[in-house]
């Protein structure tokens, strides 16, 4: 079950597979859709317009409690933006390391734009001037944080509920205003039993929840992803300095996370998206 679980994790985790064998492939074929243009027979999926409520998947699971009633198990981000929102509107482009940007994105002042470290940080695939997407990944399981989606299962916890709690980043060379994203890390402490990460900005909109699944660049319109997970996505950019991204990952977190992943891009079929409430 173990090895199982392991090889589920590795095609259908939050970040696109780099290799796949081909027992993998075929388990990817068979989530196409019988239609050749969409997923018809799968359940809601991510990511979304977060301003458009609508949606025809009824496809109905349980919720996820909330993310304080629940287990931390991975940290990553994405750049840019996998979902589009009322502070991250401006499309990039449709490649894997397309999405959306924040819309003051190109408001930045030449300070904030500097690298210091001229490309050679620690967190690969983001620099100053980035949009990033970050993913707070929650399960109902009882397990240890760690990388990938694997950390959130166990072989005695296959079917958890998940739930995401979602910030989206401008990068920006500014330690004295720009936030610190050593703050946001887990770590090593549980809150009432259950991991936790530091405190996540809390002067960026009410999130908007709703079901969907896993997200990366593997998964498109017509190959979707199987996973049920609870989304929150806050509504509005925060501004993040690019050193204390750096630091993360030079400092080694539990997440063995050390760049940037690329994004899938947006499910706009009504027929895959959940209705919001």
């Amino acid at each position: 079950m173990k090895s199982k679980l392991l090889a589920i994790a590795s095609c259908f985790a939050l970040v696109a597979c780099a290799t796949e064998d081909t027992a993998q492939k075929q388990d990817v074929e068979m989530l196409k859709a019988d239609s050749s243009e969409i997923c018809t027979n799968m359940g809601p999926q991510t990511p979304r317009d977060i301003s458009n409520l609508s949606g025809k998947n009824l496809m109905d699971f349980a919720m996820a409690p909330a993310a304080t009633e629940m287990n931390l198990c991975n940290i990553h981000t994405h750049t840019n933006a996998e979902h589009k929102g009322p502070g991250f509107s401006v499309f990039v482009n449709d490649s894997d390391n397309g999405g959306y940007a924040c819309n003051d994105a190109d408001s930045l002042t030449a300070a904030e734009l500097t690298d210091p470290f001229a490309g050679k940080g620690a967190h690969k695939g983001v620099a100053p001037g980035d949009t990033i997407e970050v993913h707070w990944v929650h399960t109902s399981c009882d397990i240890e944080p760690g990388e990938g989606l694997g950390s959130c299962l166990s072989d005695t916890c296959t079917d958890p509920l998940l739930r995401v709690e979602t910030q989206v980043f401008l990068v920006v060379n500014d330690p004295v205003n720009a936030l610190d994203f050593t703050t946001m890390d887990y770590k090593g402490i549980a809150a009432n039993g259950m991991h936790q990460a530091g405190a996540l900005p809390t002067d960026t909109g009410t999130p908007v929840v709703f079901r969907g699944s896993t997200t990366g660049p593997s998964y498109t319109e017509a190959t979707c992803s199987p996973m049920k997970v609870t989304w929150s996505v806050r509504p509005q950019c925060a501004r993040v300095d690019i050193s204390s991204l750096h630091k993360w990952a030079e400092q080694g977190n539990v997440f063995n996370e050390t760049k940037s992943h690329g994004v899938r891009q947006l499910v706009t079929a009504p027929e895959l998206l959940s209705p919001i409430q």
